[in-house]
């Protein structure tokens, strides 16, 4: 038998009357989160320190040694043990070069603990009101950035970009078949994306029902943005052969290389092919999830230049500002705050252009007999695909609170700062990496090895390269990627397997890989990209000096197996 007084389960719980010994025990343990992380930073590497030996059986071996405790363990003990998970995690410091996975910010990381302490349930503002109010002040504040009209649009927070383009997807299917939630989704119906946009469209397609087959992908032009010609052609051709388009994804700001797709020329070409055959126009979603906050410089006065931008750095965000303009055409588009919000995971924001679009997502009230089906609460939100929902919002709203307008707008600025200081440097100092998404200004650049005597980006956007010279570019890159991927606790860098898709000599495609270079950390600042570059020279002289290259008789190169001591 147990021995002793059994514990009081209150002690797990923080207190319910505000008292001081239970607020300064919660303080004393998240101070030992803190502190206990603050020990584990190196400001001149990318993990927190540590060792993690990730065998093959490194899994495997958590699976068979993890036991419930029979007694609880004393939270110091807890705390301990959550710091060593912590271990050789990736941490945002100057070197943290890799696709969008930004630092959570002070004013984030506030708002969550706020959200945290309540605990409420979005679904409702009677379970949630705090979130509820929150949810719907960040909706005005960004309907208002995207050129909507707050008091007629709507939305709520999601599960990230995929959950914005799924949801997206589902109001375009009961806009076209309102009866498809009882008797199912028509086969006939088609969705259009480029060959840019991220695979969230591809895993809605299969969840839906309607398959992937009914996914459309329209090509790209060199700056990655969607060809609008092909997407006329395109549409016409399902058109004809019985299909009916629904649902039309514009990517504003393609997680690979920054392209921004031309929302005003998509709708007008949408609007025009539906006009000629006489159907309802398709439902357009901007996938905004990372370029949507470039809207804060919507209506920057670039000739006053209140931020003393430099003049490269205004010229690229008058850039992106252009092609932004237009977002507020979308009947839908999303923020991802866990992207350039500065905000922790997972905290999305949907909006539609006009709040009925919801009602056709909504339950009756009947098949809610839980929540809403009251004479008390004013904000239920049955449209969503959650019932249980996290007040992210209250996070959001902190972040959109603390930063403002003028501070993201710094933020953003001193991101292209850095891009086009690493475009300079690469450009003058390594001759072999070329930037193959020179026309994307923003925060990505994307480079491509090339053998010496090799062929060149250029010949391959023009078609003139067979298949086999480009796949074997590709090995080239790819072994690029496994060097830098060894070292990435030093610098991390991101990659792509799917850049462009180009047409070849031999009348096939072939995709372009690149290496990425992903400006997201708030500590990496202009003048640390000469150690970078440098760095980087360093890695890519190793990758041709560990390859046997040699001439084939036909001209091209042949990039030999890498040997097994690469380090």
């Amino acid at each position: 038998m147990m021995s002793g007084i059994a514990p009081d389960v209150r002690q797990w719980f923080p207190s319910d009357d505000g008292n001081p010994e239970k607020r300064e025990l919660m303080m004393k343990l998240i101070g030992q989160i803190l502190a206990g992380t603050d020990a584990l930073k190196d400001p001149d590497s990318v993990n927190l320190k540590g060792t993690k030996l990730r065998s093959a059986r490194f899994y495997n071996d958590l699976l068979l040694a993890s036991e419930i405790p029979e007694q609880g363990v004393p939270m110091e003990e807890v705390g301990e043990k959550l710091l060593e998970l912590l271990h050789a995690h990736p941490y945002h410091t100057k070197y943290f070069l890799t696709n969008i996975l930004p630092m959570a910010s002070i004013p984030g990381i506030v708002g969550m603990i706020a959200a945290f302490l309540v605990n409420g349930n979005n679904l409702w503002d009677v379970y949630g009101p705090a979130g509820a109010e929150a949810e719907v002040k960040v909706i005005g504040m960004m309907s208002k950035l995207a050129g909507y009209d707050p008091l007629r649009s709507g939305g709520y927070t999601s599960w990230g970009g995929q959950g914005a383009i799924f949801s997206g997807l589902r109001i375009a299917i009961s806009k076209h078949a309102p009866d498809a939630r009882i008797n199912g989704v028509p086969d006939r119906l088609f969705a259009f994306c480029s060959e840019a946009a991220h695979y969230s469209l591809f895993k809605s397609m299969e969840a839906t029902g309607l398959g992937t087959r009914n996914l459309v992908k329209i090509r790209t032009l060199p700056d990655s943005s969607m060809d609008v010609a092909d997407l006329r052609r395109q549409m016409a051709r399902v058109i004809h052969e019985g299909g009916v388009p629904v649902y039309i994804v514009a990517t504003t700001g393609t997680t690979d290389a920054m392209g921004i797709d031309n929302i005003k020329d998509i709708y007008e070409a949408v609007e025009e092919v539906s006009r000629a055959y006489n159907l309802r126009r398709p439902h357009i979603h901007a996938d905004s999830a990372l370029g949507g906050f470039f809207a804060f410089y919507n209506d920057y006065d670039f000739a006053a230049n209140p931020l003393s931008l430099q003049s490269d750095t205004a010229q690229a965000l008058q850039t992106i500002q252009r092609k932004m303009a237009h977002l507020g055409l979308a009947d839908s588009l999303c923020f991802d705050f866990q992207k350039l919000g500065q905000t922790p995971y997972l905290t999305s924001l949907f909006l539609v252009q006009d709040a009925e679009d919801l009602r056709l997502l909504d339950l009756d009230p009947d098949e809610t007999p839980y929540v809403g089906h009251r004479g008390y609460g004013q904000y239920h939100t049955g449209y969503t695909l959650e019932c249980s929902r996290m007040a992210s919002s209250i996070s959001m709203y902190s972040a959109l609170l603390a930063f403002g307008v003028e501070g993201y707008r710094r933020l953003l600025a001193q991101f292209v700062d850095v891009n086009l200081a690493f475009r300079r440097e690469i450009g003058a100092r390594i001759p072999e990496a070329v930037i193959v998404n020179p026309d994307n200004p923003g925060i990505i650049t994307l480079f491509r090895l090339y053998p010496e005597g090799g062929r060149s980006f250029r010949e391959e956007l023009s078609g003139s390269c067979t298949s086999q010279e480009i796949r074997r570019t590709n090995d080239l890159n790819e072994k690029m990627f496994e060097l830098l991927g060894q070292h990435r606790d030093r610098m991390f860098f991101g990659d792509t397997k799917k850049h462009l898709t180009v047409k070849t000599e031999d009348n096939g495609h072939a995709v372009l890989y690149a290496s990425k270079f992903f400006a997201i950390s708030p500590y990496t600042q202009v003048e640390h990209v000469n150690e970078i570059v440098r760095y980087l020279q360093e890695k890519i002289a190793d990758v041709y000096a560990r390859f046997d290259m040699q001439m084939d008789k036909g001209g091209t190169i042949s990039v030999g197996t890498a040997r097994s001591d690469i380090r």
